[in-house]
C-alpha cells in the first residue's frame, strides 16, 4: 500500500534515517519504537507530507487518505464540539449544500414540462444518490459513538470547544480522524491525554479498524493490545519484527546479544590489523600487505551498537523523613467552577505508606483534588496535613513549565540549594544527562527529555509525601520502568494520578475511583480494579439482554442455530482443532531440533554456522508459539458459539 524506498533524513549534516526501505500492507496494525530522539515523530510526519525527506521516497497512491494525529495540536475556538466534528464529512457538507442550492432553483421554476427542469431533477437525484454512498444517513449516529467512545457526554456536543482543555481537545481532534476513516491513520501518543476507558474503547476500535495503522506509544499495555507488528528506529536504521511488542521485546534481546558478539569480534579483528600496520609499517618486504590492510580497514563497515541499551536510568528518592499516621485527611470536601460542581462532599483518608492510584475519566476531578490537597485552589469543606508532612510535586505540565533558554545544568542549579549543589553533575549523569548533554538547551530536548528534567527535581530534597500527575506522560519504556522500581522502593506515601494500567499494576494497593463528583475507594491493585468495572459491565450487558428475552419470547426458537448451522460451525471447530494440532507438531518437531543442537553445543561443536542455526529455529519456534496462542484462542471462540 504505502512503499519507503532508500529514505535518509540528515539535519546539520549528521542522518537520522540512513537509507531506510519498508512496507506498510493494508490492514497492517504497527508499533513504532525507539529511544527518545531516535525519529519516530520525524517518521510520521514523513508519511503525512508535513515533512520531505533529504533523499528517497514514500511512495503512495493517489486514492490513499491518511489521518495523522500529532502529539501537540494548533486548534481553533470557534465552533461547538459537534460542528468541530461535523468538518470531518466535509464532503456530504459540500454536496448537501449543492442540494440545497438545487432545491432552491426548483422551487423558483414553473416550466414543470421543460428539458431543463427536468435535468434539474435528475442531478438533485443524483446528488442525493451520492449523499447515500457517502453515509450521510448515519453521520449523526457515527459521530454520537465516537464521542461517546472517546468521553464525551450527550450534553457536551452543544458546548464551545473553547470550554475544553488541551487534552479533550485532542480528543475532539481524534474523533474527527475516526470519522473519516482513513485508508491510513498515523497516531503519536494517543492514549496521553485519554482515561482509562476511552483507552480500552480506542483499543477495541483499532484493533477492528479495517485501515492500517502505525503508532508511536509509550502505553506497553495499549500497544500490546493494538498492534501485531513492531518497527524499531535504532542507530538511523529500521528493524522489522513481525510480532506484538511483547514478543519484540523477547526477539531484540536476542538480537541485541548477536550484535554485541559481532561488534566485539570485529573490534579484535580491527585491533589486530591496526597492529600489524603499526608493526610492519617501515619494513620495506611487509609495504604490500601493510597496504592492502589498510584498505582493508577503509572498506570495513563497521558496527554500531546503541549505547543507550546499556546506560539505564538510575532513580531513587531519599529516604522519606517520618511523618504522621494520616498525611492526607478529607471531611466533606466540596470544588466547584461556578454553577459546575466537580467534586460534591467527598471524604478520605490516605494513611502513611500508603500508594493509592486515583483514576477515573478525564474532567472528573482528579487533578482538581490534587490542587485542593496542594492549596493551589480555593474549596468548601475541611482538608488537613498530617504531622510533618513535605510534599514532592509532579504536575501534568511540570515539563511544559521549564526555561527553554536555559540549559539543563543550568535549570537544576537554579533551584538546588545547601549541599545538594556538590552533586548536580552526579545526579544529571545518572538521569543520562552526562557530558555533553548536560549543556543542551531545554528547547531542543524531546519531550521524554524534559519529563526525567521535570523529574529532578523532586530529588533536590527529601520529602515523605510524592504527588505525580501523569508522571509517565512522554517517557520512554525503560525511563517508565525505571520510575516504577524507584516509587516501589519509596518508604513515604504515593498518589498517583494515571491511565496508564500496566504502570500502575503491582505498584497502587489502593484504587479511588472518580465519578459523579464523587470518589469510591477500592481496596486492592489496579487490576483488581478494572475486573471490577469489567463485572459491572457484564452485569448491566446481561441485564439488557435478559430485557430483550422478554421481549421476544415468541421468536426463542429464531434466536438458536438451526440444525445446519450448527453443523456448519462443528466443522469449522474440526478444522480449527486440526491448525491447533499441526502448529503443536511442528512445535514438537522444533523443541526436538533444538534440543539435539544444545546437546552437539554440550559436545564441543559450536560453530558459527551451528549458533546460527540454533538462533533460527529458536526464532522461528516462538513464531510458531505465537501462532498457537492465536490458533488456540479462535477455538475457544468457536467451541463457545455452539
Amino acid at each position: 500500500m504505502v512503499s519507503v524506498e532508500q529514505l535518509t533524513v540528515e539535519f546539520g549534516g549528521r542522518p537520522l534515517f540512513d537509507s531506510i526501505s519498508f512496507l506498510v500492507n493494508p490492514k497492517d496494525k504497527i508499533a513504532l519504537v525507539g529511544k527518545n530522539g531516535a525519529g519516530k515523530t520525524t517518521l510520521l510526519r514523513l508519511f503525512a507530507g508535513q515533512q520531505q525527506p533529504t533523499h528517497g521516497n514514500i511512495i503512495k497512491p493517489k486514492e490513499l487518505t491518511i489521518g495523522y494525529l500529532p502529539q501537540h495540536l494548533l486548534v481553533k475556538d470557534q465552533r461547538t464540539v459537534q460542528e468541530e466534528v461535523e468538518l470531518a464529512f466535509g464532503e456530504i457538507r459540500v454536496i448537501q449544500q449543492h442540494i440545497d442550492k438545487l432545491n432552491m432553483e426548483i422551487a423558483e421554476r414553473t416550466d414543470y414540462e421543460s428539458e431543463e427542469y427536468q435535468l434539474l431533477i435528475e442531478k438533485v437525484t443524483h446528488e442525493n444518490e451520492r449523499l447515500q454512498l457517502f453515509g450521510a444517513t448515519n453521520m449523526q449516529a457515527e459521530i454520537e459513538k465516537r464521542l461517546l467512545g472517546l468521553g464525551f457526554e450527550r450534553t457536551d456536543f452543544t458546548r464551545q470547544t473553547s470550554e475544553f482543555s488541551g487534552g479533550w481537545r485532542m480528543r475532539i481532534e481524534l474523533a474527527k480522524i475516526l470519522l473519516q476513516r482513513p485508508d491510513l491513520l498515523l497516531l503519536d501518543e494517543p492514549t496521553n491525554h485519554l482515561d482509562i476507558e476511552s483507552i480500552q474503547w480506542l483499543e477495541n476500535f483499532l484493533s477492528t479498524c479495517n485501515g492500517a495503522v502505525i503508532l508511536v506509544s509509550h502505553d506497553r499495555a495499549f500497544i500490546d493490545a493494538v498492534t501485531t507488528r513492531t518497527i524499531e528506529i535504532s542507530l538511523g536504521r529500521i528493524y522489522d519484527y513481525k510480532v506484538s511488542y511483547s514478543k519484540y521485546v523477547e526477539l531484540r534481546k536476542e538480537r541485541r546479544e548477536q550484535q554485541i558478539r559481532a561488534y566485539e569480534n570485529q573490534q579484535k579483528v580491527i585491533a589486530e590489523t591496526e597492529d600489524f600496520i603499526e608493526r610492519f609499517r617501515y619494513k620495506a618486504t611487509k609495504a604490500v600487505q601493510v597496504q592492502s590492510r589498510i584498505k582493508q580497514l577503509d572498506k570495513l563497515e563497521r558496527i554500531e551498537v546503541d549505547m543507550e541499551d546499556t546506560s539505564r536510568l538510575s532513580l531513587k528518592f531519599p529516604p522519606a523523613p517520618h511523618s504522621g499516621i494520616l498525611p492526607v485527611e478529607i471531611e466533606h470536601l466540596t470544588k466547584a467552577y461556578g454553577d459546575h460542581i466537580v467534586l460534591n462532599d467527598i471524604s478520605l483518608q490516605i494513611r502513611r505508606g500508603d500508594k493509592v492510584a486515583f483514576v477515573g475519566k478525564n474532567g472528573e476531578g482528579k487533578s482538581t483534588l490534587v490542587k485542593c490537597i496542594m492549596d493551589e485552589i480555593a474549596y468548601s469543606g475541611t482538608m488537613k496535613l498530617g504531622h510533618q508532612v513535605s510534599i514532592g510535586y509532579f504536575a501534568q505540565n511540570q515539563a511544559s513549565l521549564l526555561d527553554e533558554n536555559k540549559t539543563v545544568f543550568q535549570t537544576i542549579d537554579d533551584v538546588a540549594v545547601g549541599d545538594i549543589r556538590t552533586k548536580i553533575r552526579d545526579i544529571l549523569g545518572a538521569f543520562m544527562f552526562g557530558g555533553e548533554a548536560s549543556d543542551k538547551k531545554v528547547k531542543v530536548l524531546s519531550g521524554g527529555e524534559r519529563s526525567r528534567l521535570a523529574m529532578i527535581r523532586l530529588l533536590l530534597e527529601p520529602v515523605n509525601l510524592l504527588i505525580l500527575d501523569e508522571p509517565t506522560n512522554h517517557l520512554d519504556m525503560t525511563s517508565k520502568d525505571v520510575l516504577k522500581e524507584a516509587i516501589k522502593a519509596f518508604d513515604g506515601t504515593v498518589i498517583l494520578v494515571s491511565h496508564d494500567r500496566e504502570f500502575l499494576d503491582g505498584l497502587a494497593d489502593k484504587v479511588y475511583e472518580f465519578g459523579h463528583q464523587k470518589v469510591r475507594e477500592h481496596l486492592g491493585g489496579i487490576q483488581e480494579f478494572l475486573q471490577y468495572k469489567r463485572m459491572q459491565t457484564l452485569q448491566d450487558l446481561e441485564r439488557k439482554q435478559v430485557i430483550q428475552k422478554a421481549d421476544k419470547d415468541d421468536n426463542q426458537s429464531e434466536n438458536k442455530l438451526s440444525y445446519e448451522a450448527r453443523k456448519e460451525q462443528s466443522k469449522l471447530v474440526r478444522k480449527q482443532e486440526k491448525l491447533v494440532a499441526e502448529a503443536e507438531s511442528s512445535i514438537a518437531t522444533m523443541e526436538e531440533s533444538l534440543a539435539a543442537m544444545e546437546e552437539q553445543f554440550a559436545q564441543g561443536d559450536s560453530s558459527a554456522e551451528a549458533v546460527e542455526t540454533y538462533q533460527r529455529t529458536k526464532r522461528s519456534l516462538e513464531q510458531k508459539m505465537y501462532e498457537w496462542e492465536l490458533l488456540c484462542e479462535e477455538l475457544e471462540n468457536l467451541k463457545q458459539s455452539l
